[in-house]
């Protein structure tokens, strides 16, 4: 069964200042290589007059294509860092470049890598992360006198709704996390007296942002 994994919605940015050395990390949503590298000139030409633009990106629900740069620092104290607090977080589907404006004083590796690490979670903090997991649409019909049922059910579940159709019966599309599936649908037909018409999509993935269900 798939797992639930987590992605970025909205990248960010921010910056930490290490002994005068400016650290600016960038964070993007990408799916793909080429995606990445786009991003990554993208930033070597706005930020042209920087000493290093190094990056790490993470492709896939598991980890299929990872990468990182050091850009010229002592090797393994960038690249690898931004990759390791990707991996740590849990976040996919994501690239981090981050730019280093050298302040006059040598950190040493340990101090590049905590430097470039917490440059990293800054950028992470100003970027917005949802969970994507697996789930379920459900088309459920059902008549007035089961609609009261049927909303104190998702509601007690907290199940995401999408849309809510009335005319002469109700529909509601309800999005539900794939484990819940099968107890979900028994409660509904026992409390409607196996009334209720339910209508399961394939597999897919979902996730709520602020209250917003949404499909991928």
């Amino acid at each position: 069964m798939s797992q639930s994994y987590q992605i970025i919605y909205e990248g960010g940015s921010d910056e930490i200042v290490e002994k005068k050395s400016r650290f600016i990390a960038h964070v993007f949503p990408v799916h793909s290589e080429e995606e990445a590298a786009g991003h990554i000139e993208q930033i070597r030409k706005k930020y042209w007059d920087a000493r290093h633009n190094c990056h790490a990106f993470v492709i896939g629900p598991n980890n299929e294509i990872s990468r990182g740069s050091d850009d010229g620092e002592p090797s393994g104290t960038a690249g690898r860092p931004i990759l390791e607090v990707l991996q740590g977080q849990g976040i996919h589907d994501v690239l981090v470049v981050v730019t280093r404006y050298f302040g006059g004083t040598l950190l040493g590796t340990g101090g590049l890598v905590r430097a470039y690490s917490q440059a990293t979670q800054a950028g992470l903090a100003a970027s917005r992360v949802m969970t994507k997991q697996p789930g379920r649409k459900i088309t459920v019909g059902t008549d007035y006198n089961g609609i009261g049922k049927l909303q104190y059910i998702v509601g007690k579940r907290q199940i995401p709704v999408m849309d809510t159709r009335y005319g002469e019966a109700v529909e509601m599309d309800v999005l539900v996390p794939e484990e819940e599936v099968r107890a979900l649908t028994k409660e509904i037909t026992e409390a409607t007296a196996g009334k209720a018409e339910l209508d399961i999509s394939d597999e897919l993935f979902f996730a709520v942002l602020d209250g917003q269900p949404m499909i991928f």
